[in-house]
């Protein structure tokens, strides 16, 4: 009888690979300051043959079989081995479908365009597939006797939603850091609603992280950010997921919006497991996208990555990522670097008109999403992304949370923006005639029928 493998992990530093610690162990960056990453015991894993893991993935999607039908912790072993399943704090997130963006590709001149809809998630963000994990390894912690009296975040909004849900479920004091006046109404009522002590503070989201890194310090709070790189393993699985839902055939572009940049770096993790435990056997490019005004994985790019400067982020409709001094720089130009990566950014113009765009082809997105459409739409126009390509953007969140930008949008109120794509609603007497003549001229001008 052949011995069940002992899965194992652990925390490394990502530049001194000597220096490790255990999961359970409350440590957040490395003695140099650095951020730590979840190194897997990855002898263990290859025990399992690459068609078996395909095979139990299969199978465990949708399951009713605690935990495993969660896109996250269907992948337990590559996740979080070690963790109880009673402690597992789910509500059964990822599996998000991956929408054929037919019309929308072939306007842009691509014939094979998808959307990887994250948004269609418990609390309607990407954010959900590493907070499932984070929250899970807090009440492992609390069950094996360690001091958590609250855990907190710095947000522009999805983060904190995410939080406070999944704090919630498992009776988790969470404690929420919000620029005042800087995140949608959608997004401020999250939290608020699922008990969470949420602060809104005179500074930006840089500001906000500031204050949340001190409390983690001196008062004993644990760091639910993405620098805590627990959080990372849960979305590391998005790109898993992409290329399972690809029958494990691997696409030419994944396109994503960077702000804190956690997410460029864990996309490109899950990928080298794929590579490394034999799933897949080549790369696709990655493309980080970055609202122009606050860009500064842009400008590092257009230097060859020699030099990183934090900005001053200015306002931007991408409101969550209006961040100048991204948390996982060091781990996102690494990841680029490995994957052939581009960045590329987009003016406040192009993000709305790029949301508008892709909404008339059947898609709600939120302005982040709109980021990457943007970007991918210029690498299309210049013919880096060809029209056989096939393409993935990844829609981190749910246009519904950022209803106030799209109403701006079609009311021609949104600052700076011409709304070449406006739609208000057509306000009319209740007279057939009128309603009927109005229909005709519509349907003429819109369709030429």
């Amino acid at each position: 009888m052949s011995q069940k493998p002992a899965y194992r992990s652990w925390f490394r530093s990502i530049r001194d690979h000597q220096e490790t610690y255990a999961l359970d162990e409350i440590v957040y960056t490395a003695r140099d300051g650095s951020l730590l990453e979840v190194v897997h015991d990855m002898d263990e894993l290859r025990k399992t043959p690459a068609g078996d893991w395909k095979r139990i993935f299969r199978e465990r999607a949708h399951s009713s079989e605690w935990p495993y039908g969660s896109g996250v912790w269907g992948k337990k072993e590559w996740v979080l081995p070690g963790i109880d399943n009673e402690n597992v704090v789910s509500m059964y997130e990822g599996n998000t479908n991956l929408f054929w963006a037919e019309r929308y590709g072939r306007e842009l001149g691509l014939d094979e365009l998808w959307i990887k809809q994250c948004g269609n998630s418990h609390t309607g963000s990407f954010k959900d597939l590493g907070m499932t994990v984070l929250v899970s390894m807090v009440k492992e912690l609390i069950h094996r006797g360690k001091n958590v009296p609250a855990v907190a975040c710095a947000s522009t909004g999805d983060t904190s939603a995410a939080l406070a849900a999944f704090a919630a479920a498992a009776s988790i004091p969470a404690i929420v850091f919000l620029p005042r006046g800087k995140v949608s109404v959608a997004q401020l009522i999250q939290p608020v609603s699922n008990g969470a002590i949420v602060f809104a503070l005179d500074t930006d989201f840089d500001g906000c992280m500031e204050i949340v890194k001190q409390v983690a310090e001196k008062d004993g709070i644990y760091l639910a950010n993405s620098m805590n790189s627990l959080r990372i393993e849960g979305q590391k699985t998005v790109g898993i997921e992409i290329i399972e839902q690809f029958d494990w055939e691997v696409p030419d572009w994944l396109v994503i919006p960077g702000g804190n940049l956690g997410n460029v770096s864990a996309l490109a993790k899950g990928l080298d497991m794929l590579l490394d435990l034999g799933l897949i056997d080549r790369r696709p490019r990655i493309v980080c996208a970055q609202a122009e005004a606050a860009n500064p994985l842009y400008l590092s790019y257009q230097r060859g990555f020699e030099v990183f400067e934090p900005i001053a982020a200015r306002p931007t409709i991408a409101n969550a990522i209006q961040i100048g001094n991204p948390v996982s720089i060091e781990k996102a130009i690494d990841a680029l670097k490995r994957y052939d990566g581009i960045v590329e950014q987009a003016t406040e113009t192009e993000i709305a008109e790029s949301c508008a765009r892709a909404d008339r082809t059947g898609l709600f997105n939120c302005p982040h999403t709109g980021v990457a459409l943007a970007a991918m739409e210029k690498l299309v126009k210049r013919g880096e992304i060809a029209r056989r390509d096939r393409v993935v953007v990844l829609s981190t969140a749910h246009g519904l949370k950022f209803v106030d930008f799209k109403l701006q949008y079609h009311e021609l109120r949104l600052a700076g923006v011409e709304s070449k794509l406006a739609n208000p609603p057509i306000e009319l007497p209740a007279r057939y005639e009128s309603v009927r003549d109005e229909m005709l001229r519509e349907i003429e001008r819109r369709f030429g029928h």
